[in-house]
């Protein structure tokens, strides 16, 4: 990041704290908070948040103020829809390139997304979870879709946190290892199969926690 110029510096920065959910969906921010917040200058974090809103990460809420936009049933059917259909390709496509060395890594990081399971620390386990399927994509080769479907997570990610501070973490279903045994097996339709189910099972809990809330 050092190394990085302040402008992508400080985007990283604002993108992560909507991933991870330090911005909850309709929670107003105004850009001189961020300022202050980030000690950065007001030109990096405007360039930041246009790059977020064409993203569909932010919106335009007027008086130099931006939020995460809130979910309804019909965005999550569509982010559903879009995530089942890329995600499990990328993972099938990641499983003939991926030597054991990769797999071994990847295994740590699932390692790390059980810890902040056990330790009920919401914040590590949304971050670690993310590095885990990013990880994974990246040995797909297919860079258009990766990106594509960084752009789902960051409008799933907000909601997440929401169904994580409300029922905690240890409910959340763990499809990980499954995907880890397919990938040691060298089975991508496996492999696709169980990110599919941690995808939906995911996206139900989204859901259910929209209609609680409504």
């Amino acid at each position: 990041m050092e190394k990085l110029p302040a402008h992508e510096v400080t985007y990283r920065r604002i993108r992560d704290m909507v991933l991870f959910g330090e911005l909850a969906p309709g929670q107003p921010v105004t850009i001189q908070g961020l300022v202050e917040g980030l000690e950065t200058g007001i030109t990096p974090v405007r360039e930041a948040i246009r790059r977020l809103t064409a993203e569909g990460a932010l919106e335009f809420k007027g008086n130099r103020r931006v939020s995460v936009p809130e979910l309804t049933a019909g965005h999550l059917a569509e982010l559903a829809f879009a995530r089942a259909a890329l995600e499990p390709h990328l993972a099938g496509l990641a499983t003939k390139n991926m030597i054991q060395a990769d797999i071994d890594a990847l295994e740590v990081m699932d390692e790390a997304v059980n810890q902040a399971i056990q330790r009920g620390d919401i914040r590590s386990y949304l971050e670690q979870n993310y590095r885990f399927h990013t990880a994974l994509y990246a040995h797909s080769g297919a860079g258009i879709l990766c990106a594509m479907v960084q752009g789902l997570w960051l409008r799933v990610g907000p909601s997440l946190r929401i169904v994580c501070g409300r029922h905690g973490t240890l409910n959340l279903p763990d499809k990980h290892a499954e995907a880890i045994f397919a990938l040691r097996q060298g089975l991508p339709d496996k492999v696709a199969h169980a990110i599919h189910d941690d995808i939906i099972q995911g996206h139900d809990q989204i859901a259910a926690a929209l209609v609680k809330g409504a």
